[in-house]
């Protein structure tokens, strides 16, 4: 698997927000195997200490950053923010955010296609916070985008997967782009879940950042991660309403 054509080697993405201690994310970054991990330019500043001190432990883990413009409620906030990320972290990545609605946090398509339009013409590799609706990852695509992260619910709920059916409708519209789940994962069953729908990956936050343990959850879902990726590779069952017996009945004695 590869993003803009950089090779990845774990499908689990994590946030770097809301640990109890620099300490803890460094061990949960290695517990979970995570080679990318995102961060807000709004927390970490390339003027302040502690943003070098952070940048430093993430350079040591030997993660590459993934900066995000969190926060931003219209498309010139957002690409402001992306460019001065590009400034601090040194990287033409951004996952770009642009929040429509204060209270779910679910994306403003308009200004994110606008945004991710603008962006790619300037340089940027855009991975895009978006919703699991078609029309929009077209616009998307057509806007230079080349990954797409649609949300599972509402970041930080860890609510899991809301729309199956649209999450599932997206995988097979768009066979060929990675596609990442990203935010509302609370459990690492349902990370298992979108792995077996066929995503690529899946990029969590709080289910970690905020778990009684959050090294030890970061293992389980790695673990999640490996296994729902090994069932969808194997093919699973398609449902069926019906009972079908799992042992042969033609050729069973009658004893009638």
């Amino acid at each position: 698997m590869d993003f803009y054509g950089v090779p990845i080697r774990s499908r689990l993405l994590i946030g770097t927000a809301q640990y109890p201690s620099p300490a803890i994310l460094a061990d949960a970054v290695r517990a979970a195997g995570s080679d990318i991990v995102t961060a807000s330019l709004r927390r970490e500043s390339g003027r302040l200490r502690e943003g070098q001190d952070f940048w430093t432990l993430i350079r040591d883990l030997g993660a590459r950053v993934l900066p995000n413009t969190a926060g931003c409620h219209s498309a010139k906030e957002a690409v402001t923010t992306a460019q001065m990320a590009r400034e601090v972290f040194g990287t033409p990545w951004i996952k770009l955010e642009v929040i429509g609605d204060a209270d779910t946090l679910q994306p403003d398509v308009f200004g994110l296609v606008e945004a991710a339009r603008i962006l790619t013409s300037d340089g940027f590799e855009v991975f895009p916070y978006t919703t699991t609706d078609l029309v929009v990852a077209e616009r998307l695509l057509g806007a230079g985008c080349k990954v797409l992260m649609p949300w599972g619910a509402p970041i930080g709920t860890g609510l899991g997967l809301n729309d199956v059916y649209a999450l599932r409708s997206l995988r097979a519209h768009f066979p060929d782009v990675p596609l990442v789940v990203d935010a509302g994962i609370g459990k690492p069953s349902h990370a298992a879940a979108a792995m077996e729908l066929g995503y690529d990956a899946v990029l969590l936050n709080t289910a970690i950042a905020k778990a009684g343990d959050p090294v030890a959850m970061a293992g389980a879902f790695a673990h999640a991660i490996e296994a729902g990726r090994a069932g969808y590779l194997a093919g699973p069952i398609e449902p069926r309403d019906m009972a079908a017996p799992s042992t042969p009945v033609f050729g069973r004695a009658s004893l009638a």
